[in-house]
């Protein structure tokens, strides 16, 4: 796992420009592309409790405020609290009533004792909350925004009311309208409480000259740091932030989200979990680390300006494929790209400038040749069905392609990269244990592959840094090319893709020029 304990020195390059660790990047099998968290879609699949693992419905966590109404946590360090039970004895005659709980933090050992919250018999889980003094101000706050947003839609609805309508509706024909129809049915015509004549005002906030003095103990006592509330402690309450920790209660836990997430491009699932809470398991898993070979960094000489150090890096395959990895400069995927992306542009261009000399040659056509109107002719005539405009497919626009974008990270070093390519074995869980199993003979050139194991393998790369300050961070790009290999339904037989994915690497800072 050294792409979570490690530091983040080894960068993809998503498809839109941004770099990410491999940990954090997902792989589309449909666009054979990398999609960073902003090049996917995300949707909620559900709601449910961290602690309790009860599911919550969306109305549900709208009426609740996305909160449990059964789970609390710290106010102190924000941990979860767990219940203790206790027995308290009766004063009349000293026998033993029924059990009482009390909530505790097994972290910093808080308690409900410690602000004067009453114990709670046992299987009652309503414990007291601190009135909001500022309720009413918020509600009617509230209110007044609810009459402006149904204002709103009543004006909308008005204004397309005096739009003209191509047809007669019913109300126009017979002049019954619906106040009419309720009239004489008996009903009574309730207006909504929210739509009057005028919106009532929330009250403004007054300010005031006459403001109270500091107390003195702010001058004459020390002050105990203990006894004062952290920001973390006051943004936890919004609604209290108290100042002193006694006045510290008990924090409704939020309910946590299972969110899917789907490639903006062909709009695929790159990520599913199960519905389950009790379940940590994926129904889609499109992970990068389980389908790009990982790159690690095994060590670098001390980096000296325009001088060779020496720079080896170890690939891991991470499917149960062989690969073939070739690196390239990172300069002519960049260009190929860019080319590629010109060439679409100004094909789309000409086919623009095509369609419009032949919409401009069919209308004189049709001006010369007069013939007489029939019930074909005065049918429109849609754009598709006109056989010069027909190999144009003007269909309804496919979803969104999401064109490669240059990395504006700076490249402080060339790196000598060597023509010949490298294979990687498929990944067998088994022979990590089997020493007798590394037997390849692949016919591997000595002075660029150091060292194998399994489906790991080390290779040696050249780096000269540019001209630089001392102590500058020293990066290096490169274009790993590698074969993908997958299998569909129709035709089991595995289909290879050459894939190509940038990668940039901190190497660290520069140590001299000596």
């Amino acid at each position: 796992m050294a792409y979570i304990v490690n530091p983040d020195v080894v960068h993809y390059a998503c498809s839109c420009g941004l770099l990410k660790p491999i940990s954090r990047l997902y792989f589309c099998r449909h666009c054979l592309e990398l999609r960073c968290g902003f090049c996917v879609c995300h949707e909620v699949d559900s709601l449910f409790c961290g602690k309790c693992l009860d599911n919550r419905t969306s109305k549900e966590a709208a009426e609740r405020k996305n909160k449990c109404l059964n789970c609390f946590i710290c106010p102190s360090c924000q941990q979860q609290l767990s219940m203790r039970s206790s027995t308290v004895k009766s004063t009349e005659g000293g026998k033993e009533s029924s059990k009482v709980v009390y909530l505790i933090c097994l972290w910093c050992r808080w308690t409900t004792r410690d602000v004067g919250i009453s114990d709670q018999p046992v299987g009652n889980n309503r414990w007291p909350e601190r009135d909001n003094v500022y309720a009413n101000r918020l509600h009617g706050i509230q209110e007044r925004y609810k009459a402006l947003v149904l204002a709103e839609m009543q004006q909308k609805l008005e204004k397309d009311k005096k739009r003209q309508k191509k047809y007669v509706t019913y109300t126009e024909r017979t002049g019954i309208t619906a106040a009419m129809i309720r009239k004489k049915l008996g009903i009574p015509d309730v207006p909504n409480p929210h739509l009057k004549n005028k919106i009532n005002e929330a009250e403004p906030a007054i300010p005031h000259e006459d403001v109270d003095e500091l107390p003195e103990e702010l001058l004459t006592q020390p002050i105990i740091l203990t006894n004062i509330t952290t920001l973390d402690q006051r943004l936890i309450q919004p609604d209290m932030q108290p100042t002193v920790v006694d006045k510290l209660y008990p924090v409704r836990k939020q309910l946590s989200v299972k969110q899917s997430l789907r490639c903006r491009s062909c709009e695929h699932n790159v990520s599913k979990p199960e519905y389950n809470p009790n379940s940590i398991k994926f129904k889609i898993q499109l992970f990068a680390y389980y389908y790009v070979p990982e790159v690690r960094i095994f060590t670098v000489e001390p980096l000296r300006v325009e001088k060779k150090c020496e720079l080896l890096l170890k690939f891991v395959n991470p499917t149960q494929y062989q690969t073939t990895i070739k690196l390239l400069p990172y300069y002519k995927k960049v260009k190929a790209d860019f080319e590629a992306v010109k060439q679409e542009t100004d094909v789309s261009l000409d086919t623009v400038e095509d369609s419009k000399e032949n919409v401009v040659k069919l209308e004189v056509k049709e001006v010369k040749e007069e013939k007489p109107e029939t019930k074909e002719s005065k049918e429109p005539t849609s754009l598709t069905s006109l056989p010069s405009l027909a190999s144009l497919s003007i269909t309804r626009q496919q979803s969104t392609t999401i064109k490669p974008r240059p990395c504006d990270a700076e490249i402080t070093a060339d790196l000598i990269i060597p023509e010949c390519s490298f294979i990687l074995p498929p990944r067998d869980d088994a022979a990590e244990y089997d020493d007798t199993a590394d037997s390849h003979n692949y016919q591997d050139d000595p002075k660029v592959v150091v060292h194998r194991k399994c489906n790991k393998a080390t290779i040696r790369l050249q780096v000269i840094p540019k001209q630089m300050e001392l102590g500058e961070e020293v990066v290096v790009a490169f274009t790993m090319q590698h074969i993908y290999t997958t299998t569909s339904m129709e035709n089991k037989e595995p289909i290879k893709t050459p894939l190509e994915v940038p990668v940039f690497l901190s190497l660290g800072k520069v140590v001299g020029s000596q």
